[in-house]
Order: structure tokens, then C-alpha cells, then sequence
């Protein structure tokens, strides 16, 4: 089956008793039993399971071509999740450029459970190996990152963990499984934020983990049902409503991505542009590679001027770009990082990886490309 009719139809079936064509949303806490320990059919309890939610996961592991899908609360839920397979003195290898609120988690949150944080630029393969011990247990990456579009070669990466045993999960927000396939690229796990692409609307909050392992799979089910950090059945029905239009709009998303990204590299007042179809992208390679069918819609430049107030201004003057955090719906959205989404990084930390204080992150969405060029435009000037 081709990736559009499993966005579609992959894992998905006709609810039983009434012949509904999209699952039904069972908002339910409990199911009856006919005797202790004895359910009428196969749920228990919403947290452990729920039909609407089970209906995500299956799509999920079929787009992604997993074995198990998870469906939780927000991506945050699920990397935390996947934390919880770690113990004191552990050892965990990530991108040096992550999402704000992964980086505030690994360095914040887990910051006296015992397990050591690297931070490395993924692409010095020699460098990356030089960290690895006994205690490595996972290697974390985005690709492509959050906010700078860098990339990471999940096949060449992979083939070194394969080779230590270790654990090796990818962030796929940015890529979406319609373009970017890293279970079958070596990674496995997947992680998305859910809310971006894959919901697609800007009107819920989710996040997902597919495993390619069935005992792993089983271990995480397991951790996320003692924890509780499970997605609703009416989020699950958004999520499910989304993924079925996938295909349609990341074709949008890239074709408006690549004209904005062309407009913004000829403008004057533009200094670089991050993205990855771009030919002078330093991993656009990488890009041709992995990236099947299209680079996404996230751009990200910065100013010949260099200053946070030229960006700030620019913000401030759009029309039919929404300053606001989040990305991955119809409409297009623009963003500060220093100042949102990556404000929780420490600004030497900023500094070192590039998130400049004049860097605008663009999710460019559905709508007309003319429109979203005259308003940059005029915004720029």
C-alpha cells in the first residue's frame, strides 16, 4: 500500500457495530465487564486503551512503517516517556540544535536524575563516535532541527548505533512520514509533536512515539500507561482526522515553502535563508537523500543588518502570516525563536548553535504563494 492511501486507510477499519466509515469517538473513562477481571470486550480502562485512541496508533505505525504507535498528550509526554527507559549513570547523545522545550526537558527536568546530556553537531560523525561508551544508551536527533534546518544523515548514524547497540530516536516533526521515513532509514523510534503536521489544524496539543521493535513497543505501552500521559479520544479523532489529509497539504507546504525560501535568498534586505531545498544549503545533499518527495515548509533567515529590532519589526507588520508559536497548520504562522519557542535556552547557548536574535522561523502554510510573498513584502519593507 502507497503512502497516500495508507494516510487514508493504513491500520484503519469500519467501527464494527454500526459500520461507521471514521471511528467513532469513544469518550469513555471505563468499559463494562460480565465478571471480574472479564471486559465484555477487549478495553478496560481509557487510560491503558481506548478504541478512538487505538485507532491513532494504528495509523501512526502504518504511515510511519512501525509496529506499535503511541498516541500522548504532547510530544514533551512522549520524549519524557522515552525517557523513563534510562537509569542514573546513563548516557544520552543529542542533536546540539533541539526544539526549546526537548532541550529544556533533557537539561532541566532530568537534570539530577543521573543521566548525562551530550550536545553534538551531528553531521562530525568522528566526533559523535568519540562520545560514545558502555553508558550510551540513546542517540537523539532532529532532522531537520528546529530552528535552523540543519540535517542529520539518519542511515549514516544508524549504522553506528547498530553497531554499539544503542538505542537511536528521531524527531520527525519537521519532515512528516510523507517525506522522511526514518524507521526504515535504521532509526528505532520516531517522535512527532503531534500538534504540528500530523494534526495539521492548529487545534489540538498531542505527540506520538512508533517503535519498530514489538517488545519495546510493549515496554513504552507499559510506561505510558503507568504514567498516564495517553491522548484523549476526542484529540485521538482530531489527530486521525488530520493524518487523512496529510499527503494533501505537505505537498502545499513545500511548494509554498520553496517559493518563499527563493524570494526571501533574492531579497536585499535578507541575509541567509535556512532551507533545505535550497541548492546552497549545506546539507542539501543529505536533503536529496532522505527527503522523498519534497523539503517541508519551514524557512528560517535572518538580517543584513543583524538586529533584533529590524526582526521584531518585521514581525510586527505582517497581514496574513500569524506571529505565533507552533507551526505545521494551514496557515501560515512566524516566529521569534529567541524570544518564544527557544526562549528557554540559555542565550550563550543560543549563541553557540546560531539562533541569533534577528533569526525569524517561518511555518509557511496553505494559501495562495502570492499572497504570502506580497505580504513579506511589505513587511520587509
Amino acid at each position: 500500500m502507497k503512502f497516500n492511501t495508507k494516510a487514508i486507510h493504513g491500520g484503519q477499519h469500519h467501527e464494527k457495530v454500526t459500520g461507521a466509515v471514521m471511528p467513532p469517538v469513544f469518550q469513555t473513562s471505563t468499559f463494562a465487564q460480565v465478571s471480574p477481571g472479564q471486559p465484555v470486550g477487549e478495553y478496560e480502562y481509557s487510560r491503558a486503551a481506548n478504541p478512538t485512541r487505538q485507532a491513532l496508533e494504528d495509523a501512526l505505525a502504518s504511515i510511519e512503517n512501525g509496529v506499535r504507535g503511541l498516541a500522548f498528550a504532547s510530544g514533551l509526554a512522549a520524549t519524557d516517556c522515552l525517557l523513563r527507559l534510562f537509569k542514573a549513570g546513563d548516557e544520552i547523545i543529542a542533536m546540539d540544535d533541539l526544539y526549546g522545550g526537548t532541550y529544556r526537558l533533557f537539561t532541566r527536568l532530568y537534570k539530577d536524575s543521573g543521566i548525562k546530556f551530550h550536545f553534538v553537531d551531528m553531521n562530525d560523525l568522528e566526533g559523535f563516535q568519540k562520545l560514545i561508551n558502555e553508558n550510551t544508551k540513546l542517540v537523539w536527533v532532529e532532522t531537520p532541527t528546529n530552528p535552523l534546518m540543519k540535517l542529520a544523515d539518519i542511515a549514516a548514524i544508524a549504522q553506528i548505533t547498530k553497531k554499539h547497540n544503542i538505542l537511536f530516536a528521531v524527531d520527525n516533526t519537521f519532515a512528516t512520514p510523507y517525506l522522511q521515513k526514518p524507521l526504515d532509514l535504521g532509526a528505532d523510534i520516531v517522535m512527532h509533536s503531534a500538534t504540528k503536521y500530523l494534526g495539521g489544524h492548529s487545534d489540538v496539543i498531542a505527540g506520538a512515539l512508533v517503535i519498530k521493535d514489538k517488545t519495546l513497543g510493549d515496554e513504552l505501552h507499559f510506561k505510558q500507561f503507568a504514567t498516564g500521559g495517553t491522548l484523549g479520544p476526542m484529540d485521538s479523532f482530531l489527530v486521525l482526522r488530520g493524518i487523512k489529509t496529510l499527503h494533501l497539504r505537505v505537498q502545499r507546504h513545500c511548494e509554498n515553502g520553496e517559493k518563499v525560501a527563493e524570494f526571501l535568498q533574492n531579497h536585499p534586505k535578507v541575509e541567509r535563508v535556512y532551507y533545505p531545498g535550497l541548492e546552497n544549503h549545506p546539507f542539501h545533499e543529505i536533503a536529496k537523500k532522505q527527503m522523498i518527495g519534497g523539503f517541508g515548509g519551514m524557512v528560517t533567515f535572518t538580517f543584513k543588518s543583524g538586529a533584533k529590532q529590524d526582526a521584531i519589526s518585521f514581525l510586527e507588520k505582517l497581514k496574513v502570516f500569524t506571529l505565533a508559536e507552533s507551526l505545521g497548520g494551514v496557515e501560515s504562522l512566524a516566529n521569534h525563536p529567541a524570544l518564544m519557542t527557544h526562549a528557554s535556552i540559555p542565550e550563550d547557548k543560543r549563541k553557540e548553535v546560531g539562533i541569533t536574535d534577528d533569526l525569524v522561523r517561518l511555518s509557511v502554510g496553505v494559501e495562495d504563494a502570492e499572497d504570502l510573498i506580497e505580504d513579506l513584502k511589505q513587511a520587509l519593507a
